[in-house]
């Protein structure tokens, strides 16, 4: 599975450890995307870079990660096709991909332990999608959101 990463300086830490964390999955190509410090940059740049990436078929699923979450979903879910999932815990992220096929999962790395980002993370790419009822609320939201 091809997971792209990105982030802004505020996420930059987390999506650090994440990157090193998932590198060492052998059945996980890491893409990463940036930022690749702290130093200062605007979000938008990097969520629009990642949904580009993914809608382009580059990679399977994403991972956005600023300091609180909510800028990065919010310019994620701007693209039509993206189904970006802001996640507190894993049971979040468990429904995110089994209810609404989330292909972005995104974490607010000042609000969110390493350990508990990493369970998430295990989750997103564990879980499937159920499907069924869901395929078609899915299908509409992606044929009426986006820009």
């Amino acid at each position: 599975m091809r997971i792209a990463l990105a982030s802004d300086h505020a996420g930059f830490p987390l999506k650090d450890e994440l990157v090193r964390w998932l590198s060492g999955k052998e059945e996980i190509t890491v893409i990463d995307l940036g930022t690749h410090s702290t130093d200062s940059v605007d979000y938008p740049y990097f969520a629009g870079r990642l949904c580009m990436h993914l809608l382009e078929g580059s990679s399977d699923r994403g991972i956005l990660i600023c300091n609180s979450g909510i800028g990065m979903s919010m310019s994620a879910n701007r693209f039509r096709g993206i189904r970006a999932a802001l996640c507190l815990f894993p049971d979040m992220a468990y429904w995110a991909r089994h209810h609404n096929d989330a292909n972005v999962l995104v974490l607010g790395g000042g609000n969110t332990a390493p350990f508990l980002a990493k369970e998430m993370v295990r989750v997103f790419l564990d879980e499937p999608f159920d499907g069924g009822r869901h395929a078609g609320r899915v299908a509409g939201v992606d044929e009426l959101g986006g820009a």
